[in-house]
């Protein structure tokens, strides 16, 4: 049996114990050193993941995961996020659909500090479905915004997903985030636009809150001073040159633990689950990068992305119809798995294909990160579409899903704009 034979079937096994519930991660890893074993024997397999995993973790840029992720952790413990979702109603509730664009704004900002899909839908649904609920708005549109804003926090820095694809890239973070802010800009501003829009032409389905005053307006902004200053002396720091991203990744969790204890919000029992949290996602994020590295190495050994790379070149269409084909690809991985499990499984298989084609690898991940979060919240397992059907009880997932309908037609303007335009992306690098 040749090798390429070998990396299909292990392909079609990976996404057999994938759909048969088996976690990704044991998946990749099982079915990597499987088919190395077939390939180089076992020593000789074993002495090569060795040694990957080693450089893979043997640098302190692996440490921007556990201290980014902890510094989200106690920005959600100490209730900064709700201070976030406080003063963008204060300021924007009055207006039609202000709440539905309170909420987003204020997913947007608790995803800079939290870089998760699952941890700003949870975070802000739950303050924000309540209240949308008793403010009389339509259930499906209250639940499809919250859904929709959920999948901000996989793109505006400091992501955990960019941070894991720059490093199994090989690509420089920082450079990612820059190329990432102007992106995750548009497509807040746009699904924004898209909840005032709906709730003008149809005042039903989101009647405008209380008006407040200017002072009282100012005034909640002191709550979203800490959120400010985190992310300002850490990411914005980091993108400007002050820190490396590890140092940044350090004074943003330092900085976060020091204004909890200023503000007296964190205390021993928030600050030992905030910790516990963050071992337990680092722990998955890591076996995630494990398994990668091992089933990586799979494919190279058996050269199946170089022969896919080299077929695609050859092929007698345009590069952007095979650019198109991977984006479909990516779609509905993201719609079928976790779209962080589904980017680090993909990245061997993919990567060398775009980079033949000639497409620069900053602009392709961020174009492929955004179409793969836009799997979060579209049939049949949209991850976030879940967890706010999750939230509420007395929702169905089809309801859910029917909400976030509005918002898909704004999405998949801005992948356009950025596939026609890479310049959108690329000015900023």
């Amino acid at each position: 049996m040749n090798p390429e034979t070998i990396a299909l079937i292990g392909i079609l096994l990976l996404f057999l114990l994938i759909a048969l519930r088996m976690p990704i991660a044991f998946a990749m890893a099982g079915i990597g050193l499987l088919g190395m074993f077939m390939l180089t024997g076992a020593e000789a397999s074993m002495q090569l993941i060795a040694g990957d995993v080693f450089r893979q973790f043997g640098t302190l840029s692996m440490a921007v995961v556990p201290l980014f992720i902890f510094m989200g952790q106690i920005v959600y413990h100490t209730g900064m996020s709700s201070k976030l979702f406080d003063a963008s109603y204060k300021w924007f509730g009055a207006l039609p659909g202000g709440l539905a664009a309170t909420t987003l704004v204020s997913s947007a900002m608790f995803s800079a500090v939290s870089g998760s899909n699952s941890a700003g839908t949870a975070t802000i649904g739950a303050i924000a479905m309540p209240e949308m609920k008793k403010y009389r708005y339509d259930r499906r549109f209250a639940s499809g915004t919250v859904a929709i804003g959920g999948t901000l926090g996989i793109l505006i820095p400091p992501s955990t997903a960019l941070i894991i694809v720059a490093v199994q890239a090989e690509q420089s973070i920082a450079t990612l985030f820059r190329a990432s802010l102007f992106p995750a800009f548009v497509v807040t501003a746009l699904l924004v636009a898209t909840a005032f829009l709906r709730a003008g032409l149809t005042p039903s389905l989101a009647p405008r809150g209380p008006k407040y005053g200017w002072g009282e307006r100012f005034r909640s902004l002191n709550g979203t001073v800490e959120i400010v200053i985190l992310f300002g002396v850490s990411v914005i720091g980091m993108l400007v040159g002050w820190f490396t991203p590890t140092e940044a990744a350090g004074v943003g969790a330092f900085g976060a633990v020091a204004i909890g204890l200023i503000t007296r919000q964190l205390t021993w029992e928030k600050f030992r689950i905030a910790t516990v949290e963050t071992l337990r996602i680092t722990a998955f994020v890591v076996m995630l990068i494990v398994s990668a590295v091992i089933f990586g190495r799979f494919l190279t050994l058996t050269r199946l992305p170089f022969e896919l790379a080299g077929w695609a070149a050859d092929l007698p269409v345009a590069p952007v119809v095979v650019l198109l084909l991977v984006l479909g690809i990516y779609l509905v991985g993201g719609a079928l798995m976790d779209g962080l499990g589904f980017l680090v499984l993909s990245i061997p298989l993919f990567y060398p294909l775009l980079e033949t084609l000639g497409y620069n690898l900053i602009w392709a991940t961020i174009v492929v990160v955004l179409v793969t979060t836009f799997g979060a919240v579209t049939p049949p397992v949209g991850v976030n579409a879940f967890i706010v059907a999750g939230i509420d009880r007395e929702l169905s997932i089809l309801d859910v899903f029917r909400g976030c309908l509005s918002y898909y037609l704004p999405y998949a303007l801005a992948i356009a704009a950025f596939i026609i335009w890479p310049s959108l992306i690329l000015f900023a690098v």
